[in-house]
């Protein structure tokens, strides 16, 4: 089995929410800056992952992602799965044809068998060993959302009010009255 970006990317972006999903939604555009995976792709695999319940999104500002269920309830299988990452080793696909017409190869069970124990050990990791695993290395979590604020730290400089004529014609106007 090769496991792929797509499944990597997955779980780690799956950690980083819930690492951080306390604070509130969490946005995929906070989780490309700090995991450095593409914004596009993760939206991709968010996608997946919404459509699998494993994640929740929430619209509008102050909108992102949240966990679909708890992470006790989710396992790294359930992420791999639902990103579209095949868990098989043999040379078929599962499918007992690697000959072809001429049927399995001689070792097919040995990566069969394989394909089982790592379905099995991925089933057995939770989605909250990994986030307890990261506290347990001292990841550094902010208290706050980073919030992007739409309004410039700078002061805002109101516009000088002329109360001249703009205009050739406003020009003749105001000598005309006068």
């Amino acid at each position: 089995m090769r496991l792929t970006t797509k499944g990597r990317f997955a779980v780690t972006a799956m950690i980083d929410l819930a690492l951080r999903q306390n604070t509130g939604p969490v946005t995929l555009a906070a989780i490309s800056q700090r995991q450095q995976i593409s914004l596009s792709y993760l939206e991709q695999l968010f996608g997946k992952l919404r459509r699998h319940e494993l994640v929740e999104s929430t619209r509008g500002p102050g909108g992102g992602y949240s966990l679909g269920r708890k992470a006790a309830d989710i396992t790294v299988a359930d992420i791999i799965v639902s990103v579209d990452e095949p868990i098989d080793a043999t040379q078929c696909g599962g499918k007992e044809n690697c000959l072809g017409e001429a049927g399995r190869c001689m070792t097919h069970e040995l990566w069969a068998s394989l394909n089982q124990r790592m379905v099995e050990f991925l089933d057995s990791v939770t989605l909250q060993k990994l986030v307890d695993d990261q506290i347990a290395k001292g990841v550094q979590i902010e208290n706050k959302p980073a919030v992007k604020r739409a309004i410039s730290a700078q002061p805002v400089v109101k516009p000088i009010r002329v109360n001249a004529p703009n205009s050739v014609f406003a020009l003749g106007n105001v000598f005309a009255k006068s």
